[in-house]
């Protein structure tokens, strides 16, 4: 895994950090999902009456599946920062679900550091743009602004800073 120093991030504002591997969404991995959500909507776990019924010719990953993938495609993509002791979601700016994930489909997240700030004396705010793509498709899955906080001792804060 590749590491930067504190320091290192406010130069990188504006960059590609990094780019996941491929994630397949199957249909136990959506049945899964909406067991631990309570979502069982027929578009995602009945592949015969979403076929029938539905505009998308079959099941259909929740969104909010996809978004939770971020979480997985940010650590194995996005730098370490040395001197990070935690890291905390902070929250999303304009999600937007862009295109539908169908089992059996490959996605993969897309990380440019947007913005980072340093709050009090041992938190930085980062905010990436986030775009989770699905392979042979022209439009993502997903767009979002991932607001995130980088924990750190006080004692690591750069001196600029």
């Amino acid at each position: 895994m590749r590491e930067i120093s504190l320091v290192d991030v406010a130069g990188l504002v504006g960059q590609e950090l990094g780019i996941s591997e491929w994630i397949t969404v199957d249909q136990s991995m959506i049945n899964l999902f909406a067991d631990a959500t309570l979502d069982h909507q027929f578009i995602h776990v009945d592949p015969e009456r979403a076929a029938a019924e539905s505009p998308f010719g079959g099941t259909i990953a929740h969104g909010f599946l996809t978004l939770s993938l971020l979480s997985a495609m940010n650590f194995e993509s996005i730098p370490k920062i040395r001197e990070q002791t935690m890291g905390i979601n902070y929250g999303f700016d304009r999600v937007r679900f862009m295109s539908p994930v169908k089992p059996g489909s490959r996605v993969r997240g897309r990380f440019t550091l947007a913005d980072s700030r340093f709050r009090g004396a041992g938190m930085l705010m980062t905010t990436y743009d986030v775009t989770v793509e699905i392979e042979n498709e022209k439009k993502p899955a997903l767009t979002a602004n991932w607001i995130t906080i980088v924990q750190f001792d006080p004692k690591d804060r750069p001196e600029d800073a």
